[in-house]
């Protein structure tokens, strides 16, 4: 799995939002943030050097869109932080939010639809 920084995982979220893009789209899309422009440019261009996006030329720009899908990579960083956090365990992770009171009665409700589900399997 390529690793990428958090810094490098915004990024990642505007090209998985909607690609291909430009240079200057992905710096009008992170304006919010308070990062200079030759500051993303080195981050698509890091994203590239990994493979985790493609750079295909248009005219006098690039067009970059994702080579690693999202889903991938939030199952590799969803098991890595299990594992290192929580020995790889999903309940003592539930039980983590639910004493701090951090789960919603939505996501109570949800938990138990997903609890059911799997016991009907």
């Amino acid at each position: 799995m390529i690793q990428i920084s958090e810094a490098e995982a915004v990024v990642m979220e505007v090209l998985w939002g909607r690609a291909p893009r430009t240079a200057d789209e992905v710096v009008a899309a992170l304006a919010g943030r308070d990062w200079a422009e030759p500051t993303i440019k080195t981050l698509l261009n890091r994203l590239l050097t990994k493979g985790a996006i493609s750079a295909e030329r248009d005219g006098r720009r690039y067009l970059y869109q994702p080579l690693l899908q999202r889903q991938a990579w939030v199952e590799a960083q969803s098991e890595d932080f299990l594992g290192r956090v929580f020995d790889g365990r999903v309940a003592p992770l539930v039980a983590h939010f639910s004493q701090r009171g951090q789960l919603s009665a939505q996501d109570i409700a949800e938990l138990k639809q997903l609890i059911q589900e799997l016991g009907d399997e």
